[in-house]
């Protein structure tokens, strides 16, 4: 099982262990002991970055490990990686950007179910839940502006693989995606439409 360093650190550079390097198409997938590296999944698209001087494209989740897909081979063992730093930092903001919408909508009643944090196209899907309240994204951009204005610092726990993440008082999310240190890194959060459909209703953002 490949090491996921990016649950518990922040590390954008770290030297790492080549277990495997193999053709894939006109690609190289690797493998490593332990890794950098955020797989896409969660609703966040994935890292890329460096493996020596080899570009790392992509890097999926298949079952228990890692694999990073290279412009070029790279040889067994030490290596020096480094992640794509402006590309993790938009992923982060807008992966934790999800994390306040989701309990702002949890403070109405509503339960999210869904999301999805890519460039251009957040969003985030909720159904009504027991107690569900009238909701509207001036009430939503109130309660995440004043959130984000308070600060807070995110806290993480492991436990057996589970990993949870949450703000200050805000309840926690199981999640394995990477999230900013403190919410004023979030800069501005605009909430941009509401629509319900079926039963669920979506929630655009975009970061400012």
């Amino acid at each position: 099982m490949t090491e996921r360093l990016f649950f518990t650190h922040d590390h954008l550079t770290a030297e790492l262990e080549v277990l495997g390097c193999t053709p894939f198409e006109d690609q190289f997938a690797v493998i490593l002991q332990s890794t950098i590296f955020h797989p896409q999944g969660g609703g966040q698209p994935s890292d890329t970055g460096w493996l020596g001087e080899a570009r790392v494209l992509r890097v999926t989740q298949e079952v228990d490990r890692v694999v990073h897909y290279l412009n070029h081979p790279v040889p067994l063992g030490a290596i020096n990686a480094r992640v794509d730093e402006p590309r993790r930092a938009l992923h982060t903001r807008l992966h934790s950007a999800g994390h306040l919408i989701g309990n702002a909508g949890e403070t109405l009643g509503w339960m999210p179910i869904k999301a999805h944090h890519w460039p251009g196209e957040g969003k985030i899907t909720f159904i009504r839940g027991e107690t569900a309240q009238a909701i509207d994204a001036e009430t939503l951009q109130q309660q995440i502006n004043q959130w984000i204005a308070a600060d807070y610092p995110r806290h993480m726990t492991l436990d057996e693989g589970i990993r949870e993440v949450g703000f200050g008082e805000l309840p926690t999310y199981a999640c394995g995606g990477t999230h900013v240190q403190t919410l004023g890194e979030l800069g501005e959060v605009t909430i941009l439409a509401l629509s319900e459909k079926k039963g669920a209703l979506s929630v655009r953002y975009s970061l400012d």
